[in-house]
């Protein structure tokens, strides 16, 4: 409804400022010229034109007018309120102007709108002559109204009366608009505003129907029911929208159940030792343990077991949330990738495995040493964990787009592809892959937010289970440009 209430105060904002746009126009607006040109023809009523036509046309030199003449049409201009003027209409030559605003001599632009031929003679002397109407603009840019009459050759010389266009009143336009246009414009705007009504309910309604649909099923993700979607219909900019509400309902819901497999997962992890610690004290304390040694060794185990998935859950919390501090500098990832292969080279030796290492120096990246040992070793390590006897794991550190990029790639058991897109997340382990050999499922998410957190990439491909698995981690250098 507030949609629809401002989509008609819009509407009857627009007709108020036609109608104030259309009041100024017609106040402003010149009055016609037929009652000016009419009062002009009653005026001339009182003048002897036989007298003035004769004068004007006897003398020898016709540009000039006799001053007694030009006293008597001053004379009449002032008491008659009007501008008398004498035009010979060969060339629109001004004879006379009782403004004296048009020098004798001076072109007059005189724009004849109308004319009126009188047939016969004026008089015995005077030719037949013609009333002429129309109007001029002087120098100020003011618009003058004139009439006259002009006789025939040799008698073309005009005489004309002039006032200047007077503006209509308001009252007068409403008057006249009142009578031609009014009724016309009332029903066009009566007709448009019933359309407009019907098309802004219309449009409401397609902006209002999908939008509330959106607040409803924002109202029920809020309750705790995050399998929420609504259609994607509407105006453009509604749709994306809807779009936008339907990957955040998606998120949202992904991350309740990473949540809850968060917690399934902790609690699962930490039972494991939890259970050995609690069952061989119990066993040391009712003195049933036939080696207390080795049992306080399986307790000190399990109790750093526990330590350690603490502090993996204190470091990925706080790289998550950027809160960890780095100690930034000068690393060179070649030297650094060949120590972590040659201190991971006993374990590699131990299961029979190839250890490939292509790893020279290379342009220095900023980072913190100790982190990126953490990445490297957890990659490195994984690597020959989870590949067979006799397998091999090839390592290369190189330049690449605009920064260095670390292979570790093996010939191990893969990884399914409908497991790849989740290999990063925290407890998620590939059990299918990964056999007996369970980890805490924390070091690959440490490992992804630490390379993030160095502006790197980290990406995992596998053809799947069984065809081994490649990792591929990029960090930017400042002393490379980037190759797009």
């Amino acid at each position: 409804m507030q949609l629809l209430a401002s989509y008609l105060l819009l509407m009857a904002t627009m007709l108020m400022a036609i109608a104030v746009a259309l009041l100024i126009l017609l106040n402003t607006r010149p009055a016609p010229p037929q009652a000016t040109f009419q009062r002009l023809t009653g005026i001339s009523q009182g003048l002897n034109l036989t007298e003035i036509f004769i004068r004007t046309n006897s003398q020898p030199n016709q540009s000039r007018i006799p001053p007694a003449l030009m006293e008597q049409l001053d004379e009449f201009a002032m008491t008659r309120d009007v501008r008398v003027m004498i035009v010979q209409m060969r060339n629109n030559v001004s004879l006379y102007d009782s403004a004296g605003a048009i020098p004798v001599g001076s072109q007059v632009p005189l724009n004849i709108t109308a004319q009126q031929v009188q047939v016969g003679r004026f008089n015995v002397t005077v030719p037949a002559i013609s009333r002429i109407f129309g109007d001029f603009g002087d120098a100020d840019g003011n618009q003058w109204l004139f009439t006259g009459v002009v006789g025939r050759r040799p008698f073309d010389t005009a005489f004309l009366l002039a006032e200047q266009r007077p503006k209509q009143s308001l009252q007068d336009s409403l008057s006249d608009f009142g009578n031609s246009l009014a009724l016309p414009l009332l029903q066009s705007a009566l007709v448009g505003l019933i359309i407009a009504v019907i098309l802004a309910i219309l449009i409401s309604r397609g902006i209002a129907r999908p939008l509330q649909r959106v607040a409803y099923a924002a109202t029920a993700i809020a309750e705790g029911h995050y399998n929420q979607r609504v259609p994607v219909s509407g105006p453009p900019e509604v749709r994306i929208v809807a779009e936008a509400f339907n990957n955040m309902s998606e998120e949202v819901l992904h991350a309740q159940q990473a949540q809850k497999d968060f917690i399934a997962n902790v609690s699962h992890d930490l039972k494991t030792p939890l259970t050995s610690i609690q069952g061989y004290s119990q066993a040391i304390i009712d003195g049933a343990a036939k080696d207390p040694t080795h049992a306080a060794r399986i307790i000190h185990e399990e109790a750093g077991r526990l330590n350690r998935m603490v502090v993996q859950l204190t470091d990925l919390t706080r790289l998550e949330a950027g809160r960890l501090s780095m100690q930034t500098e000068p690393i060179d990832m070649g030297q650094l990738t060949a120590a972590v292969a040659q201190r991971l080279a006993i374990m590699a030796h131990e299961k029979h495995i190839a250890l490939d290492v292509q790893a020279n120096p290379m342009p220095e990246i900023a980072g913190d040493g100790d982190r990126l040992d953490q990445v490297l070793t957890n990659l490195i390590s994984n690597a020959i964990k989870y590949t067979p006897d006799g397998g091999r794991v090839q390592i290369i550190a190189q330049v690449a787009n605009g920064g260095v990029e670390v292979v570790v790639r093996d010939t191990g058991v893969g990884i399914p592809p409908e497991d790849l897109p989740r290999i990063f997340e925290r407890f998620y382990q590939v059990d299918k892959a990964r056999g007996p050999k369970r980890g805490t499922g924390l070091g690959l998410a440490i490992t992804r937010e630490i390379v993030h957190a160095h502006g790197g990439t980290i990406n995992v491909y596998s053809e799947g289970h069984g065809k081994g698995t490649t990792f591929t981690v990029w960090l930017p250098s400042p002393h490379l440009s980037t190759i797009v």
